[in-house]
């Protein structure tokens, strides 16, 4: 998920309420969260990089990028596990991917009555510094970056679940479901009144794929003159399952439906690409056939 969505609820990272506004430049891209019903969660602060250059430059965008995941903490400094990209597209030479994963825990473990993501998110304000251990001569220092401690780990675990929730509804389409999940600092005030002749009619369409049904919603538009549909959705059963604010049983029927993503896959009763993730969540992209020619007139005002 994006790494900015989860913060804010914790930290102002935009406008007046910043604190320090040198101490919140640096920060991931964003945060993968590895989970499975009623296990503790694991977090892993990701970034990730391209260019179209060669040679060195990918080091130059690895070293900026480190910098930018060892800014958030799971518990204990220096204990989280980070993960940095970065892409050469080198066009008839290739992709190389170089990839740089620094171990550690970065788990959420916390007691079973903890785990309700169900529950509304309030905005804290937490202090933008990490604990540094200090040496034999030094004392523990402070410096910046956007540390959990274990007393704040039930709380992030829901700051997590329902930034993931707030995302797949945004994919299905519509503001309003999507605000649910959104705090007053991440946004929900925008979500909740924002209507455009793009996403006023939303999450209306649903398609049978692979003998399971989605629901979300189509865009057509045109790609070098040819018309192409794209469907964005999620299954239809977990779909009922965030619009209604149900994260928890979502989990657990996502993660229970895994084995049944692999028949989606293999789909033949869609005729183009179809993008099936673990969460649920589709995107199906196909060409349309051309409308029937019609002629207009135009009047001379």
């Amino acid at each position: 998920m994006d790494a900015d969505i989860a913060l804010q609820a914790g930290w102002a990272l935009a406008g007046k309420d910043v604190k320090r506004r040198d101490w919140v430049k640096l920060r991931p891209d964003f945060l993968l969260e590895a989970w499975k019903p009623g296990e503790p969660s694991k977090v892993v602060p990701l970034a990730c990089k391209g260019t179209h250059a060669k040679g060195s430059y990918a080091n130059t965008q690895l070293a900026a990028a480190s910098a930018q995941v060892e800014a958030v903490h799971i518990g204990p400094w220096d204990q989280t596990p980070t993960l940095v990209t970065s892409t050469e597209l080198l066009g008839q030479g290739g992709i190389i991917v170089h990839v740089l994963h620094a171990p550690g825990d970065g788990s959420l473990p916390m007691p079973p009555d903890a785990l309700n993501a169900d529950r509304e998110l309030q905005d804290l304000n937490i202090y933008p510094d990490v604990r540094v251990p200090g040496t034999d001569c030094e004392g523990e220092q402070r410096v910046s970056g956007f540390q959990m401690m274990p007393d704040q780990y039930p709380w992030f675990r829901r700051a997590l679940a329902r930034a993931g929730a707030a995302g797949l509804m945004g994919f299905t389409g519509g503001g309003e479901p999507t605000a649910q999940y959104l705090t007053e600092r991440q946004g929900k005030r925008h979500f909740k009144g924002f209507t455009h002749a793009g996403t006023g009619i939303v999450q209306d369409i649903d398609h049978e794929i692979g003998g399971m049904s989605f629901v979300g919603t189509d865009h057509v538009f045109r790609l070098n003159g040819t018309r192409v549909e794209a469907f964005s959705g999620l299954e239809a059963s977990l779909f009922d399952h965030l619009r209604d604010g149900r994260v928890e049983e979502y989990r657990r029927d996502a993660h229970a439906l895994r084995s049944r993503w692999r028949a989606v896959r293999r789909q033949d009763d869609w005729d183009g690409p179809v993008s099936l993730r673990e969460d649920g969540s589709i995107m199906a992209m196909r060409l349309l056939p051309e409308p029937p020619r019609t002629r207009r007139r135009l009047r001379a005002l």
